[in-house]
């Protein structure tokens, strides 16, 4: 197994890529970059029907995985999919796409399946959130897997959507371990923190951040951080993503999140915006300096 690319002390630092052409394309790829973890889609994120994946490829992946050492992996859900829709046919399609999303995580062997908690339109919080997790009760009933641990991502919290206040995510996996066996825990977002009014840009406000996750939903239940500068300004409540360091959180707000004793030991996954070619690989950079990326 090589090694070459992980932190002594087992800080981990990825990228989503794309599995155009082929699964292990997208593992070789991170590792092309320079990543050590990784982050894909099942299938088409505009789609609602998807393949099961091929064993052959699946075989490939995990292998190049094995050699470079590229762990976690995790599996973003498709965009179309809403748990929280009341809408009979919206609510179908997505628990039938989020069955196919636990079926091919489980296939894949990803450690995680990151999703976003849904938009509850026409109805409450708390109406959205139990229609959310009886989505995901008839979804994994359909699966049949229990293997694969979901991660709840946190939200800007505009027009309906849930998660943007911690507490909401926190409400879901507590009404989830009551009607459920899935494994449920979180994703952080850099960017939608910022945009929901969580401060990042200084460490005393850092710090009560921390203070507030590790309180409300608990540090250790955190799979994955996906690292993400804002076009958007503090509190704004619009999800626009940005390079590192080049919006509203900043090359040192990065330095001090990448750095922070009780984030550190996360896995940070960029979903940065790719405008000009070799963005991608800037982006892996600059987070590999912020964090004091060595090399064995």
């Amino acid at each position: 197994m090589e090694r070459a690319r992980c932190y002594p002390d087992g800080v981990r630092l990825g990228i989503h890529t794309s599995i155009a052409g082929s699964l292990e394309r997208a593992a070789l790829k991170a590792h092309d970059l320079g990543a050590n973890c990784f982050q894909i889609f099942s299938a088409s994120p505009r789609m609602w029907r998807a393949s099961p994946p091929d064993a052959a490829q699946v075989r490939l992946l995990r292998a190049a995985r094995e050699r470079y050492d590229l762990r976690p992996l995790a599996i973003h859900v498709s965009y179309l999919v809403n748990l929280a829709s009341l809408d009979p046919v919206v609510r179908g399609k997505s628990i039938d796409g989020f069955a196919g999303e636990l079926s091919r995580a489980e296939a894949i062997g990803a450690e995680y399946l990151v999703t976003h908690p849904g938009v509850a339109r026409n109805c409450s919080v708390d109406e959205g959130t139990t229609a959310f997790v009886l989505g995901l009760k008839d979804a994994a009933e359909l699966a049949r897997t229990r293997r694969v641990t979901v991660l709840l991502e946190n939200t800007v919290g505009a027009g309906g959507q849930l998660g943007g206040r911690l507490e909401e995510l926190a409400a879901i996996r507590e009404l989830s371990a009551e009607m459920t066996e899935v494994p449920i825990g979180y994703c952080l977002d850099t960017c939608h923190l910022l945009a929901a009014g969580f401060e990042l840009r200084t460490a005393a406000g850092l710090n009560r951040t921390v203070m507030q996750i590790e309180t409300v939903l608990g540090l250790e239940r955190v799979g994955v951080i996906h690292a993400n500068d804002s076009r958007c300004p503090f509190g704004s409540r619009v999800d626009r993503h940005a390079n590192i360091g080049e919006g509203h959180i900043g090359r040192e707000g990065f330095r001090r999140i990448l750095r922070h004793p009780k984030l550190r030991s996360r896995p940070f996954i960029l979903e940065t915006p790719v405008e000009k070619e070799g963005d991608d690989r800037r982006n892996l950079e600059t987070l590999k300096s912020l964090a004091a990326w060595r090399r064995r």
